[in-house]
């Protein structure tokens, strides 16, 4: 498998979206399911302590913008950008006028300054991408269930430091915050390969950023699977495992192959995670999908003007709901299989939530409610790929309806 095969908004290797570990069931088919459920099996390898383990775990922060900073290997100069540095038209910030023709939004326009003026004084060889947590008018002094706190919210999440802490005073002093994660090395923009191996020890510092990788530590040592929850997960996992074989491969890899179909499953999975729905009866969830899918495609066919265009129209509706009709039972097998590759993720998840350095809230109308970190991110040592490891009812649902801080 290569790096580049789990990255579904750029197949030249950048890291501009990670999918759902229980997506790559969709997203590839029997290969993408194989790996899911061995990635898994590695983290409980990883989390029980067995030291042949070759996944390691890094923390998913919430923030916002995501910021592409280094030197231009074709030209020698520095610059700063969004995910449009790996765009076909290239969006490189060299200057404050290079941000204002390329970002006029007044938050993002006001960031990308931010980090153009300070972000050099790292020296940072390379191209490395993170995400801005902070810049100096964003923290604030609140009060949290009565202790002090320093407070900013670069996206959904409300991070809150203690304010007496070093750290709170390291990002007071600080004109911007950013959690780097992702590093880039070629020879040029276009043919850069992304790597989750960063290594910031090697950026000199200042007091003007404040900046960390995002790898997860336990330093306590209490994020270990007991003796009990292994033999629990392992017992999904099995489950998972016998579930694959079950499921009709030619149906299974004919959704990843039709970017129609994948995107007609996903898009109705998704509309369950924005309502908060968990997907429990799967042979009603299989049913309303057909349904709703069949649907669209009628509407589709009235809103034709064109006497061709109508032909066409029912001739693609007719193909694709004799997939759905004639793989319904095959299509509950793989929302099952989905759903143990939750299961076992929650279960991982809810141990590495055990462990954290910074409080993470929701702000709602009524003040703060505490929260998971956003999630993590499972990377592969040795093949160097890497999944999302997130709880979607709890953050996802969150993050489809919040209102952000700054703007595209």
């Amino acid at each position: 498998m290569k790096f580049t095969e789990y990255l579904t908004e750029s197949k030249e290797g950048k890291n501009v979206h990670l999918e759902h570990i229980e997506d790559e069931v969709l997203n590839r088919g029997v290969s993408g399911s194989r790996e899911a459920i061995n990635f898994l099996r590695s983290l409980r390898d990883m989390l029980a302590g067995q030291s042949q383990s070759h996944v390691n775990v890094t923390t998913k922060w919430d923030g916002a913008p995501a910021i592409f900073v280094g030197t231009n290997p074709e030209n020698g100069k520095f610059f700063v950008g969004t995910k449009g540095v790996f765009a076909k038209n290239a969006k490189l910030n060299y200057t404050d006028k290079d941000i204002d023709k390329n970002h006029p939004a007044e938050g993002l326009n006001d960031k990308l300054k931010v980090a153009l003026r300070y972000l050099p004084k790292l020296g940072i060889k390379g191209v490395l991408q993170g995400d801005m947590m902070f810049s100096k008018g964003d923290l604030k002094k609140e009060t949290i269930d009565g202790e002090k706190y320093i407070t900013f919210q670069p996206n959904t999440i409300v991070y809150a430091i203690p304010a007496d802490s070093k750290l709170a005073q390291s990002m007071l002093a600080a004109q911007l915050g950013v959690v780097f994660h992702t590093s880039y090395t070629g020879k040029t923009i276009s043919d850069m390969k992304a790597s989750f191996n960063v290594d910031i020890g090697k950026l000199s510092t200042t007091k003007d950023v404040w900046f960390r990788d995002a790898s997860f530590v336990d330093a306590s040592g209490t994020a270990t699977f007991t003796e009990e929850e292994t033999k629990e997960i392992t017992r999904v996992l099995s489950q998972a495992g016998s579930l694959f074989q079950q499921i009709n491969p030619l149906a299974l890899n004919r959704i990843s192959a039709n970017e129609t179909i994948l995107m007609q499953i996903k898009t109705f999975n998704n509309s369950k995670v924005r309502e908060g729905q968990a997907i429990k009866n799967t042979t009603t969830h299989t049913n309303e999908l057909i349904k709703t899918i069949e649907t669209k495609l009628n509407q589709s066919v009235l809103e034709a003007k064109l006497e061709k265009t109508k032909k066409e129209r029912i001739a693609k509706k007719n193909e694709i709901m004799r997939f759905y009709r004639s793989n319904a039972a095959e299509l509950k097998k793989i929302f099952d299989l989905q759903n143990l590759l939750v299961d076992a993720k929650l279960m991982i998840v809810r141990k590495l939530e055990t462990i954290r350095d910074v409080g993470t809230f929701i702000r709602t109308d009524n003040g703060f409610r505490i929260t998971a970190p956003e999630g993590f991110v499972a990377v592969d040592r040795i093949k160097g790929n890497a999944m999302k490891l997130i709880d979607r009812l709890e953050f996802s649902q969150a993050n489809f309806t919040a209102a952000k801080n700054w703007s595209k």
